[in-house]
C-alpha cells in the first residue's frame, strides 16, 4: 500500500532469490495478502471476496456450459433443454449460472451503496469508484447478453426491446441498432453476437477487477469512519491497521461461507423463483408476451426508462428546446443511461470534507430514503406502464438524480457535520476496547 509502512516480501531460500529476481509473484501475492488494512472495517466490508468469488463461479459455470450449448435460433432452446435433461449434473451447472448472476448484482448492488454511504468514492479514490462503475456497466452487458441464450420468449422480446433503444439515437441510431443485430431483426446474427460477446465480457470485467484492486492497494481501504490511515511512523500505521491475512480473511471466508449457505439453499430448493415463466417458452417472433419485463437487477433502470414519457414538461422542453431531436423515446435512454452516470460522477457532486454518512446527520436520511427510492424502482419496474406506476415511477426517478445533482452538493454547503475520531486507532478502542498487553489494539472484529 503506497505511503503506508509495512514489512515487504524478503526471499529468504536461494529458489526464492531466483524466481524473485525474474518474476517476483510470490512477493505480489504476499504484498496482496499481507496489506494493511484499517482494524475497523464492519461486516459491510465483506462484498468484495463475494464478488470476487462470484466471478469465478460465473467464469467456470459458463465455461462448462459452452461445451454443450449451441447459439442457433432453431437449437438454442433444445441444447438448454439438452443441458437440463441429458448432460450429467447439467441441471445443477445451469441452475447456478442462472442465479449466480442474481447474487452477482445482490452484492454488487450492496458494494456500491456500502461505498455511497462511507463516502467510499471521495478523493484519493475516484479512479477506484470510476473503475467500479465500468465494472458494473460490463456486468450489465454480459448479463443482459447472457439472458437471450436461452432463446425463450422473454429473452427475444427482451433482446428485440432493450436493441430497439439504440435505434432512438439521432442519426446513428438506426446503423448501430443493425450492427449490433447484425441485420434488421433479432434473429440468428444476434444471438451468435451475444454469445460471443457474453463469453468474451467476463474476461474483460476480470481485467478491470484486478486494476480496481491495484487502484485500492495504492490508496488504501476506506473504512467506516472515513478517516485516513496515519502515515506518520510505521508504529502509527500499526496502531491503526492490521494485516489482510489472517484476521480478515478468516471473517470474510466465514461471510463466504454464510452467503453460499442462502445461494445453494435457493439453487437447490428454488431455483427458477427469479425467472419469468415466458422464458420457458421457446422465442416466437409472432406471440408477444402480455408484459416484457427484464432480470429483476435491470429493473430500476428499466423503470428510469419508461418514466418519461412525452406526457411529462422536462421531455417537452427537452423536445422544443432541440427541435424534436430529442422525443420522448430518446429522453428515456438518456435517463437510463444518466442515472448511473450520476452515480460516477458523485465523487465530483459531494462537496463535504466529510466522508461518512456516520457523521452527517443529514445526509443520512436522504440516503435511507435514496435505498428505499432504488428498492421503488425496482418494483414498479416491474409494474404496467399505467396509473398509478407511471407517476410512481416518475417521482422516484426524480429523486434519484435530485440526490446526486442537487441533494448531494447542497449538502456540503449546508450541512454540520458530527465530529470525526481523530484516528481509526480511537474508533476502534471506543467500539471494542483496547487489547491488554497489545499496544496496536487487536482483539477480534
Amino acid at each position: 500500500m503506497s505511503g503506508i509502512p509495512h514489512d515487504h516480501y524478503e526471499p529468504k531460500t536461494g529458489g526464492e532469490k531466483w524466481l524473485h529476481k525474474r518474476l517476483p509473484i510470490v512477493g505480489l501475492i504476499y504484498d496482496t495478502i499481507m496489506i494493511p488494512t484499517p482494524k475497523n472495517l464492519n461486516w459491510m466490508w465483506i462484498w468484495g471476496i463475494v464478488l470476487a468469488y462470484c466471478l469465478v463461479h460465473m467464469i467456470v459455470t459458463g465455461i462448462v456450459l459452452v461445451m454443450h450449448y449451441t447459439p442457433h435460433v432453431d437449437l438454442a432452446f433444445a441444447s438448454v433443454e439438452h443441458i437440463m435433461r441429458d448432460v450429467n449434473g447439467g441441471h445443477m451447472i445451469r441452475y447456478m449460472h442462472a442465479n449466480g448472476a442474481s447474487l452477482f448484482f445482490v452484492a454488487v448492488y450492496l458494494h456500491i451503496f456500502r461505498g455511497l454511504y462511507y463516502g467510499s468514492y471521495k478523493a484519493p479514490r475516484e479512479i477506484t469508484w470510476i473503475i467500479g462503475m465500468l465494472i458494473y456497466l460490463a456486468m450489465m452487458g454480459t448479463a443482459f447478453m447472457g439472458y437471450v441464450l436461452p432463446w425463450g420468449q422473454m429473452s427475444f422480446w427482451g433482446a428485440t426491446v432493450i436493441t430497439g433503444l439504440f435505434g432512438a439515437i439521432p442519426l446513428i441510431g438506426e446503423p448501430i441498432q443493425t450492427w449490433l443485430l447484425g441485420g434488421p431483426a433479432v434473429d440468428n446474427a444476434t444471438l451468435n453476437r451475444f454469445f460471443s460477446l457474453h463469453y468474451l465480457l467476463p474476461f474483460v470485467i476480470a481485467a478491470l477487477v484486478a486494476i480496481h484492486i491495484w487502484a485500492f492497494h495504492t490508496t488504501g481501504n476506506n473504512n467506516p469512519t472515513g478517516v485516513e490511515v496515519r502515515r506518520t511512523s510505521k508504529a502509527d500505521a500499526e496502531k491503526d491497521t492490521l494485516p489482510f491475512w489472517p484476521y480478515f480473511v478468516i471473517k470474510d471466508v466465514f461471510a463466504l461461507a454464510v452467503v453460499m449457505v442462502v445461494f445453494f439453499a435457493i439453487v437447490g430448493f428454488m431455483p427458477n423463483y427469479l425467472g419469468h415463466p415466458d422464458n420457458y417458452i421457446e422465442a416466437n417472433p409472432l406471440a408477444t408476451p402480455a408484459h416484457i419485463v427484464p432480470e429483476w437487477y435491470f429493473l430500476p433502470f428499466y423503470a428510469i426508462l419508461r418514466a418519461f414519457t412525452a406526457d411529462v414538461w422536462v421531455v417537452q422542453i427537452a423536445s422544443f428546446v432541440t427541435g424534436g431531436i430529442i422525443d420522448a423515446k430518446f429522453f428515456g435512454v438518456l435517463a437510463m443511461f444518466g442515472a448511473i452516470a450520476v452515480m460516477a460522477l458523485a465523487p465530483w457532486l459531494d462537496t463535504s470534507s466529510v466522508r461518512s454518512a456516520r457523521f452527517r446527520p443529514m445526509l443520512k436520511w436522504w440516503f435511507w430514503l435514496l435505498a428505499i427510492d432504488f428498492m421503488v424502482l425496482m418494483w414498479v419496474g416491474a409494474m404496467p406502464a399505467e396509473y398509478p406506476y407511471d407517476w410512481i415511477s416518475l417521482i422516484a426517478s426524480a429523486y434519484w438524480f435530485a440526490y446526486f445533482l442537487v441533494i448531494l452538493p447542497l449538502l456540503g454547503v449546508i450541512e454540520k457535520p458530527l465530529p470525526t475520531p481523530d484516528t481509526i486507532e480511537a474508533d476502534f478502542n471506543d467500539h471494542y476496547g483496547k487489547a491488554k498487553g497489545d499496544a496496536a489494539g487487536t482483539p477480534a472484529e
